[in-house]
């Protein structure tokens, strides 16, 4: 199946850019499903501050503060889960891109600026990668800088500050790995996250 899909990519005579087309219309299509996860996060994010006087209030006692937070967020109709459940429904559709963009298919015979997109940075060093971490390097900072900005609206546990200086970048060290394809698949989808993410929080109330 992935390799009839590659196939089907690779047909349209510029594979590079059929990647770039083909994540754009998944992430089009998977639209809805991020929409609803941003509506749930933010209608979470309404109820942190009083979920933390919870947190303060029950101290370690872990079950009771469970409790009255299920409380809380049943009185508010909001799910304890919001934001996640819409976020997991999107899973099988990157398992098919990274399959088609990582699996031996035609796809991964185009080229990139000469460079094969099958091209792992461990094997071939082609100046290419560069310009593709860099770019990732970008991203991922807009990434952090606009993570950072809601941490002074939402609450945020301490440990998760940390991560989200660092976790951005992890996908250098990912397309390091993988071939040049998988490279830019994720180039293409990393910048549409912050983007769509940015503009939901933007305009959804």
């Amino acid at each position: 199946m992935f390799a009839d899909l590659g196939a089907a990519l690779a047909s349209f005579g510029m594979p590079a850019l059929a990647i770039v087309l083909f994540t754009v219309v998944v992430r089009l299509a998977l639209h809805p499903f991020y929409r609803a996860a941003v509506r749930g996060e933010k209608a979470k994010a309404k109820l942190a501050p009083e979920i933390q006087k919870l947190q303060k209030k029950y101290g370690k006692d872990l079950m009771r503060f469970s409790e009255e937070s299920q409380k809380v967020y049943k009185r508010n109709g909001v799910s304890m889960f919001a934001g996640m459940l819409p976020m997991l429904a999107t899973i099988p559709f990157f398992m098919v891109i990274y399959q088609v963009v990582t699996t031996p298919n035609p796809l991964l015979d185009g080229t990139l600026f000469g460079i094969s997109l099958g091209t792992h940075f461990t094997t071939g060093f082609a100046w290419v990668f560069f310009v593709l971490f860099g770019l990732l390097a970008v991203v991922a900072y807009v990434t952090v800088k606009w993570q950072q900005s809601r941490m002074t609206t939402t609450p945020t546990p301490g440990f998760m500050t940390g991560l989200v200086k660092v976790l951005p970048f992890g996908t250098i060290l990912v397309a390091a790995y993988l071939p040049l394809a998988a490279g830019l698949y994720l180039l293409t989808t990393t910048t549409w996250t912050i983007a769509e993410r940015a503009l939901l929080y933007r305009i959804l109330s």
